[in-house]
């Protein structure tokens, strides 16, 4: 079974419908797809890559968001490769982790970033470097434009690699969650059921293509179900709300969003029941919705906005109902389990918990990851003896099976979508000239979902400029991890133990960024 195999046999029979329509105008079919995804296969098998420890070969892709970066993963699932999507804010320092952790066999960034990327490459091992813009351009293309445009898909067990997606844990190194063809299509398969994909859908697609709910969630759906999607290289809320309001077909049905793109959305005046009158399904997933933000989406638009929840390591894990038949969609919940997913809330020695008992949150399925790549000791730590997976965060049951989350384990921050790790910013911020010590915790944003902020103990007689600080942290680290506000203390608030307690400093900047939701 290969992923791209079963993606392929959904779509439809009519080659030259539109399967992607792009905010300049640009209209891919379903025979371009076939034939790009062959050409840039083609491409990949000729290099006679060779994976590492028994693994596939792996395609790293640091790259913006674009139709032929979707292609090119595509091409590597059909070529037998795993796929390694990494955000293209990273900077170098980053950059060279992950390419010394995966390992990749090919590597693909911007034209723009080659200079800096090849000495790193060239530390990395990494065999080929390829360059792709957003704009159909750079040398992958070139490359690939002389290969056939018919390829025979690669053979591929179901628990073979698929992809890799890197998160991180609360010491700053950051783990590569291994993925295979089963879990990312048992969740596809689930997904299409639950959400009633139906063939006249079509998916406007605002989301980055470098994490699990933009590539995986959103691409598998609209590919699996043969639907086509309307793509927007960068989320804007002038272009979604034009999206939902083209009458010409294929017209909008489904958007997927973080709730950063919904508060967005409502500052729009024109979001209301009639701009949104040919959508049937709103999701949200990757941080958690504010109460408020629901209450005034549903008053503007009549419709309820269905809220998930997943992680890199699993896929979807719950989600709230698509049929009204199955209940209610609930606000401050994320659902109940999938089909084929087990969930249950346990206390801190693994005693199952009763219902409405706050307690850690563990899952097992078909969808859940095989382990961490390079880190067998990490990877049992994170299993319980009879198989069920610790997601570090903590929740409980209803009665009626709803699973409500009221934290995390850990101090991860998830500001607009994206998971940012306290201790990998302490140690930017710590090194800093004037720097004594650092704190980095999230707190509510109206727009964000969480903000990140640092407090830091400043050096005697030197307190460092904030916006200095700021302007330094933005060199070296993406701009989502960089805090949007820097305190100063005179000592950071500590237990009996000396450890610095994070729940005082959250509780005393809770109103950092306050703001009345429109």
């Amino acid at each position: 079974m290969n992923l791209f195999t079963a993606l392929r046999a959904a779509w439809p029979a009519t080659p030259d419908d539109p399967a992607i329509l792009t905010d300049t105008g640009l209209v891919y079919t379903w025979q371009d797809l076939e034939r790009a995804t062959a050409m840039l296969a083609n491409l990949l098998e000729s290099l006679h890559l060779h994976g590492v420890d028994g693994r596939p070969p792996v395609v790293a892709a640091h790259v913006d968001k674009s139709v032929e970066a979707l292609l090119l993963y595509l091409a590597a699932l059909r070529a037998g490769c795993a796929f390694l999507p990494l955000n293209p804010a990273y900077r170098a320092g980053e950059l060279a982790y992950f390419v010394e952790d995966a390992r990749p066999s090919v590597l693909v960034c911007r034209p723009a970033d080659q200079e800096w990327v090849i000495p790193l490459a060239a530390q990395g091992q990494v065999e080929h470097l390829f360059t792709l813009g957003d704009e159909r351009n750079g040398s992958l293309l070139a490359h690939a434009a002389h290969q056939d445009d018919q390829h025979q898909h690669a053979v591929r067990q179901p628990d073979e690699l698929a992809a890799i997606l890197y998160t991180s844990g609360t010491t700053g190194r950051s783990k590569g969650a291994m993925l295979s063809h089963r879990n990312l299509l048992s969740n596809a398969r689930t997904l299409l059921r639950l959400w009633d994909w139906r063939q006249d859908d079509c998916l406007v697609h605002a989301l980055p293509i470098f994490h699990i709910h933009g590539l995986f969630v959103a691409c598998h759906c609209a590919l699996l179900s043969g639907t086509p999607m309307r793509w927007l290289a960068r989320f804007d809320p002038t272009s979604v709300l034009q999206a939902f309001q083209d009458t010409q077909a294929p017209r909008a049905s489904v958007f997927m969003g973080v709730p950063t793109m919904y508060v967005r959305l409502l500052q729009d005046e024109t979001l209301n029941a009639s701009s949104t009158q040919g959508m049937r399904l709103f999701v949200s997933g990757s941080a958690p919705m504010l109460t408020a933000t629901h209450e005034v989406f549903a008053r503007r638009t009549g419709q309820t906005i269905l809220e998930r929840y997943g992680m890199s390591e699993t896929g979807m894990l719950c989600s709230n109902p698509c049929r009204r038949s199955e209940g209610p969609r609930v606000i401050g919940s994320v659902g109940k389990p999938l089909p084929g997913v087990g969930v249950r809330i346990v206390d801190d020695h693994g005693k199952a918990l009763a219902t409405d008992v706050i307690g850690q949150v563990e899952v097992q399925g078909p969808n859940v990851f095989g382990g961490y790549l390079g880190m067998p000791d990490k990877t049992a730590e994170s299993f319980t003896p009879d198989g069920w997976f610790k997601t570090g965060d903590v929740g409980l049951m209803d009665p009626q099976g709803y699973v409500h989350l009221s934290g995390r384990a850990k101090d991860l921050i998830i500001t607009g979508g994206f998971n940012v790790y306290p201790a990998e910013i302490e140690s930017h911020i710590d090194k800093l000239p004037g720097v004594a010590e650092s704190a980095v915790v999230g707190v509510p944003h109206p727009d964000f979902g969480e903000g990140v902020i640092a407090i830091i103990v400043a050096t005697p007689g030197l307190v460092p400029d904030e916006a200095h600080l700021i302007a330094t942290l933005k060199q070296a680290i993406a701009g989502f991890k960089v805090p949007k506000r820097v305190f100063t203390l005179a000592d950071l608030p500590r237990n009996a133990m000396g450890k610095v307690q994070k729940n005082l400093l959250r509780q005393q900047y809770q109103d950092t960024f306050r703001t009345v939701l429109p």
